[in-house]
């Protein structure tokens, strides 16, 4: 029995996904800036993809950007910004310090070409506060960027009143709305964001294939030169067949997303409080905070979170110690560490992220495998004298 539950590191891809990706292959080879019929059915299935995005986050077709995924995304939107503005005196950026690496990166890299950059801090819940905002806003701030859905704990932020904060100093906002689309509904108008990223293949949709939100009027300076692809936004010949099935993906998501989010929020609530019903020695960290419905961060105090991973792996379980563009690095969490936990906790949490595939059973087989291998592990420290403290 092998059970999933890594979504947030990425999705299956769903059927009517790859029944039309593989359609699309076979199917629609033109270059969907070529004006003959070859070129012009290729652009049709572009445009039917743009449609099903724009409807996904409430904005308009035109302000539809694909690019090959949410790094690009952010990196479009906050280069391009930054350097529409720069001419203007304003070089200033501000970001949550739990943002994504696609984000934070994107900020140390302009802070070596001379821009001035600050990270708010969050609660112990994950949570930006408007105040933080309100005091670190200036008359030169170009941009601010909150991610709206955290990663590795699933918090939802208070985009829209950060949104009005920074609208009245002038500055533009951007989210990271990568982990948020297809889990909670997303309007950009609401939102009040001048620039939303996502990607597919965190919403059954295909890796490789993403969008970036611009709200009308808004200037960037593109990040690809080249042609006249994406009404000059983003050079490049489009993935014809990937983005035609990420407009699937989104037509999908945009049907089914109340259904499926009731469904694993209450395997996930499940799932939750058995382990702490279960396992003395545990807590949920941001739990209190307003998440998406498929996400829960779990410290389990005397054990390494990356031996418990392997444990559970070798048992056919896919979880994950925090996101996957981190993997492989020993670093604790970055997210954690800004939420003032304490060191034991950044090192001993694992991330369980539920998907639409997911059922009750392979709750129950998580709850019946968790004690075993918790108390093994916890006994290997209690030996060796090695391990994570609590």
């Amino acid at each position: 029995m092998h059970i999933y539950f890594d979504h947030n590191a990425t999705t299956p891809v769903a059927p009517a996904v790859a029944d039309a990706l593989d359609r699309a292959t076979r199917d629609l080879f033109g270059n969907a800036s070529s004006v003959h019929a070859f070129g012009q059915q290729a652009k049709a299935a572009l445009d039917e993809a743009r449609s099903a995005v724009a409807a996904l986050v409430g904005g308009e077709p035109s302000e539809v950007v694909f690019t090959s995924g949410g790094t690009e995304s952010d990196n479009l939107a906050i280069r391009g910004a930054a350097e529409a503005l720069e001419p203007a005196g304003r070089r200033h950026l501000i970001a949550s310090a739990i943002e994504h690496e696609a984000v934070l990166n994107t900020l140390k890299a302009l802070a070596r070409r001379g821009w001035r950059t600050t990270l708010l801090p969050v609660d112990q819940t994950g949570l930006v506060a408007p105040d933080a905002l309100a005091a670190a806003l200036t008359d030169d701030t170009a941009l601010v960027s909150v991610m709206l859905a955290n990663n590795e704990i699933g918090t939802i932020q208070p985009v829209a009143a950060l949104a009005d904060l920074a609208h009245a100093r002038g500055a533009l906002v951007h989210t990271d709305a990568v982990q948020a689309i297809g889990k909670v509904p997303v309007d950009v108008h609401a939102l009040g964001v001048d620039l939303l990223a996502l990607s597919s293949h965190k919403f059954y949709g295909p890796k490789g294939t993403g969008a970036l939100w611009i709200r009308r009027g808004t200037r960037l300076v593109p990040q690809l030169t080249g042609g006249k692809h994406e009404r000059n936004r983003r050079a490049g010949t489009e993935n014809v067949p990937a983005l035609a099935a990420m407009g699937v993906a989104a037509d999908l998501a945009r049907r089914t997303m109340a259904e499926a989010a009731a469904r694993v929020g209450a395997l996930r609530d499940r799932l939750e409080s058995g382990i702490l019903a279960r396992i003395p020695g545990t807590a949920i960290n941001g739990g209190s905070s307003p998440r998406v419905a498929n996400t829960t961060n779990v410290s389990f105090d005397r054990v390494e979170a990356e031996s418990l991973l392997i444990a559970l792996d070798l048992e056919g379980v896919a979880v994950s110690t925090g996101s996957a563009c981190s993997s492989g690095t020993l670093e604790p969490s970055h997210v954690l560490r800004a939420m003032g936990l304490p060191t034991h906790r950044t090192q001993n949490s694992i991330r369980f992220s539920l998907g639409s595939g997911n059922t009750d059973a392979d709750v129950d087989r998580v709850l019946e495998l968790l004690p075993r291998l918790v108390e093994k592990l916890r006994g290997l420290t209690r030996k060796t004298g090695v391990g994570v403290t609590a």
